[in-house]
């Protein structure tokens, strides 16, 4: 039987179905030896909400040994699982099943990828854990583009990793409804980050590289501040530029700036990806 499933009995009924429904879904998979169907069925479940132990309790309920809790439930037949919430009877399944039927079923109660994903980028940010914050957004994203709590999260997120380009298309496809407060902090957190990202050194450098487009410092020091602000996409596309075509010497400095941005970048990052494949198509 699997360790994480809680065998139910007289002595911990009261904290599995009572207590413990209230924090969290008790499934519970009824049983006896002489219904094979009945363990297949248990076993099948406990495999397929091992995942998802935050949200839900795996329990088992051996119909033989405990015939007085099986009568309170009204089992009448086997296979059956029951799920409870507060100490009361949810939903549940009965009679031979499916993997089909048997995951939706599930599906109606057990959280989308998308949802723990988001729940884990929430939680990152508040403990200021950026790259983690960064890696489950995007993947929650990928599982679904058009939620606007998803994408609020990640224009939260590329604000704070420089990418207030991405971060101002993703606000502009924000609907009316769902302009919150949240939101509204966003708005005026990208509006402070677009400030500082043009600050009056960078003013002044991409001055003088227009007065002197060729010069190879001025484009290494307009990098450089273009990192600290980060302006990652820009340095990068401004010194992958120079990789490409400059002189052995100017191409080894480049490179080597290049390479020290790519390694500031937190694993996963997109524009890190997207310029490490350019350079590698580049070299080989």
């Amino acid at each position: 039987m699997n360790s994480n499933m809680i065998t139910i009995n007289l002595e911990n009924f009261q904290q599995v179905v009572l207590d413990e429904s209230k924090n969290k879904l008790v499934l519970i998979a009824f049983w006896a030896d002489q219904v094979p169907e009945s363990i297949q069925l248990r076993d099948t479940l406990a495999t397929k909400i091992q995942p998802f132990s935050e949200q839900m309790l795996m329990a088992s309920l051996d119909c033989q040994s405990q015939q007085q809790i099986a009568q309170q439930f009204a089992i009448q037949d086997l296979p059956t699982a029951i799920l409870v919430k507060d100490g009361q009877p949810l939903d549940g399944i009965s009679g031979p099943q499916t993997d089909e039927s048997i995951a939706t079923f599930l599906d109606k109660h057990l959280p989308k990828a998308q949802d723990i994903l988001l729940a884990q980028a929430q939680a990152a940010l508040t403990d200021n854990n950026l790259p983690e914050a960064q890696s489950a957004i995007n993947q929650a994203y990928q599982f679904d583009a058009e939620r606007a709590d998803i994408k609020l999260v990640l224009i939260d997120v590329n604000i704070q990793t420089g990418n207030t380009d991405e971060a101002q298309g993703l606000l502009d496809t924000i609907m009316m409804v769902d302009q919150d407060s949240y939101y509204q902090a966003l708005m005026a957190k990208l509006e402070l980050a677009k400030q500082a990202a043009n600050s009056p050194e960078i003013q002044a450098l991409e001055a003088q590289l227009a007065s002197k487009p060729d010069d190879i410092e001025i484009k290494h020091q307009l990098a450089a501040q273009y990192s600290l602000v980060s302006r990652h996409e820009e340095a990068l596309t401004l010194l992958f530029r120079l990789v490409q075509a400059g002189d052995d010497d100017t191409k080894e400095r480049s490179k080597e700036l290049f390479l020290d941005i790519l390694k500031a970048l937190p694993d996963g990052d997109v524009i890190a990806t997207k310029f490490r494949r350019k350079l590698y198509t580049l070299m080989y």
